[in-house]
């Protein structure tokens, strides 16, 4: 790349030397200055910063100096400059976030440290220390950092490695499948570990949980199940711990070290007399279910990462609510994943209050039998109501599907129409009108040759494919050549639309995706769609091609369709706003052959991710860095002229480097010092 385009990526604006210097020396002073490192990785970060601070003393000298650089030298400032970037976050988020979360997840973070090491050498490479101005001093320490940098291995504290044995260990034990140990915990080891990492006052353990319950949020929205899982047990675990470490009128700690994690959980009752024994304790707060107050007898974990009764948030979740009723974030799935560590110390709260496991408590004492049996009877009529509403659910979708099956055009019409209706209700109403076999007289009536009756059924199946087990009864039916018909030629476009909905819904079931993949006309249809459809229905389009292209075989399918140039005009078209889904599509094309060819004739696609890295949304700028990146590995020099040829190109990078996503960050990074290597190689020419 020629002399202009090298300059133009160190020119003032974009990289200046004395800019670069000042912005090395301010990070490196940051990093330099941290104090109270974390107690997790304490090693990896001390380490670090004394790597860091060694670099600060060249970077101060050759600022000092005040000559000019070589150029090889500005890539490497440029790519320390990276690396110390990502030092000051990976640091900052071990110091702010849950240190029991990091002591789980040890070999990973480690691995970040080493990673940063390794390209710290690696920038240093290239530095040119004999054409620098700098003491003899400086040279030697700056020589000997990068021969360590060279020789650095994977460091794991082994005593941060035992902790964290004890740790699973501990949590392990507490399991309700272990049930040698039933739910019994050695207080001793667990106050040790904890007090190891830092937790040593009430307070401590309230910002740990604090922590904690924030990793549980950033998990649930990635749809991490056994992750959330995890957090929620340790979450269990330092709750009742603290309960246990700092309770009132603590006697002789070495008689109780070893009592059951449940026993000091429930607020002590004043009266320690014979008589006070026989009233019922209080259920403890961190027992109770948010939604019913009552005593979690059955405790799961929603994806949003709260725990609730199993029965209270089915009901919840049935009546249509798609919200965690504590925090009102959208649930991503319905899976009810069970919390065995706050079960196993339920039951053993239970065993030891003498409180009945598997039939209903209450908290009113002795005084208030009257009150008791008053909520005894509401809670009868309660399930009562719940049953009798479910009973008349059955025998109305029985009644509607029996018109299905018998009923001339107009009943088979009204019938679907309802049957649509009813769909939309809740998922218990899904699962009945699936259990009484509304779904094959359905399926058979995507042929109709009524565009009302057609439509309805189309839209019913859609709506039934929002319970999950009704996915794979929908499949079962034999539904995809009916609905890929629909799809192609339906008679109206809102049946067309809800057919693509549809196939967007069964392809989230990783099986579905090769059935329907696996239909030669199926992608086709959604392409077409793609081009055809209202904004809406080119969305659902769009989705469902998606959740296909997920399965790699799909992908070449989808690009033979002809989706790539679509897509590509989508982009252009504002009307459209399907942008963020037109290029998450597009860089899930870019992992075969096909489609990277496909992608790559398309002249129009450079400028256009150009212009979404400065205005399109978070989601939209990440895909478009995540198509570049992938343009220029494959094409190198040809995609990097282009974008230095933009003026846009690097400040959008740069801002998006300092300001954007993780994912994004990350992403622009690795763009840049793509087009710095470029830009190092002043033989090739434009």
């Amino acid at each position: 790349m020629n002399d202009v385009l090298f300059a133009m990526m160190v020119s003032p604006g974009l990289l200046p030397s004395g800019s670069l210097l000042d912005s090395l020396i301010h990070v490196s002073s940051e990093v330099g200055s941290m104090e109270r490192f974390p107690l997790v990785h304490m090693r990896n970060v001390s380490s670090m910063i004394r790597r860091i601070k060694l670099l600060s003393s060249l970077f101060e000298e050759i600022q000092e100096t005040d000559t000019p650089l070589p150029p090889s030298s500005i890539l490497c400032l440029t790519e320390l400059f990276s690396v110390i970037r990502r030092v000051k976050v990976l640091i900052q988020d071990c110091k702010d976030g849950s240190s029991l979360w990091s002591l789980i997840q040890l070999e990973f973070i480690s691995n970040q440290f080493y990673v940063l090491v390794k390209e710290m050498g690696r920038a240093l490479d290239i530095l040119p220390l004999s054409l620098l101005d700098v003491t003899s001093d400086v040279r030697e320490q700056v020589e000997l950092l990068h021969k360590q940098a060279k020789r650095a291995e994977l460091l794991i504290d082994t005593r941060e490695l035992q902790r964290r044995e004890q740790l699973m260990q501990v949590m392990a034990n507490n399991s309700l499948q272990n049930k040698k140990n039933k739910g019994f915990i050695d207080f001793g080891k667990v106050e040790e570990i904890l007090s190891s990492i830092g937790l040593r006052t009430p307070s401590d353990y309230d910002g740990e949980i604090s922590k904690l319950e924030a990793e549980a949020q950033n998990q649930a929205g990635t749809g991490g199940l056994i992750v959330v899982s995890i957090i929620n047990n340790l979450i269990s675990l330092v709750s009742y711990s603290k309960s246990m470490t700092f309770r009132d009128g603590e006697s002789d700690r070495n008689e109780e070290d070893c009592k059951p994690l449940s026993a000091f959980l429930y607020n002590k009752v004043h009266d320690s007399s014979s008589s006070s024994q026989s009233m019922t304790p209080n259920i403890p707060d961190e027992f109770r279910c948010p939604i019913s107050l009552d005593l979690m007898r059955d405790p799961v974990i929603v994806s949003s990462g709260h725990t609730y009764d199993r029965t209270s948030i089915a009901q919840w979740i049935n009546s249509g609510h798609h919200t965690c009723p504590k925090s009102g974030q959208r649930l991503i799935h319905t899976a009810l994943i069970p919390n065995y560590a706050l079960k196993s110390l339920v039951q053993q709260w239970c065993y030891d209050n003498n409180v009945p496991v598997n039939e209903p408590a209450t908290e009113e004492t002795n005084n208030n039998n009257n009150r008791k049996k008053n909520s005894n009877e509401e809670a009868i009529d309660h399930i009562s109501a719940n049953k009798a509403a479910a009973d008349a659910v059955k025998m109305t979708a029985e009644f509607l599907v029996g018109k299905l099956a018998t009923g001339s055009a107009d009943i088979q019409r009204q019938a679907a129409y309802e049957l649509r209706l009813l769909a939309k209700t809740g998922m218990n109403t899904r699962r009945i009108i699936a259990e009484v076999g509304a779904i094959p007289f359905l399926v058979t009536l995507l042929g109709s040759q009524d565009s009302r009756i057609q439509e309805h059924a189309v839209t019913a199946l859609f709506n039934l494919s929002i319970f999950d087990n009704n996915k794979i009864l929908i499949m079962a039916a034999g539904a995809v050549d009916s609905i890929v018909e629909v799809l192609e030629s339906g008679k109206t476009m809102e049946a067309r639309e809800n057919a693509a909905a549809l196939i967007f819904s069964l392809s989230m079931v990783d099986e579905c995706k090769v059935q329907i993949g696996g239909r030669p006309r199926a992608i086709p249809a959604l392409v077409g769609l793609l081009k055809e459809g209202t904004p809406i229905g080119k969305r659902d389009a769009a989705t469902a091609l998606f959740n296909l292209a997920v399965y790699n075989p799909n992908k070449a399918s989808v690009v033979k369709a002809g989706a790539v140039p679509v897509l590509v005009e989508l982009l252009m078209d504002d009307k459209a706003g399907i942008t963020d889904d037109a290029l998450a599509v597009l860089a899930l094309l870019l992992g075969c052959s096909e489609g990277l060819e496909e992608i790559r004739n398309s002249r129009a696609l450079v400028p256009l991710l150009i212009d979404l890295l400065r205005f399109g949304s978070v989601k939209g700028k990440e895909n478009s860095i995540t198509l570049l990146l992938g343009l220029c590995k494959e094409e190198g020099e040809v995609v990097a002229r282009r974008l230095l040829a933009n003026p846009r190109s690097i400040p959008s990078l740069q801002s998006l480097a300092a300001d954007g996503s993780l994912r994004a960050r990350r992403k622009a990074d690795a763009l840049l010092r793509f087009l710095n290597r470029c830009c190092s190689q002043p033989h090739h020419s434009v």
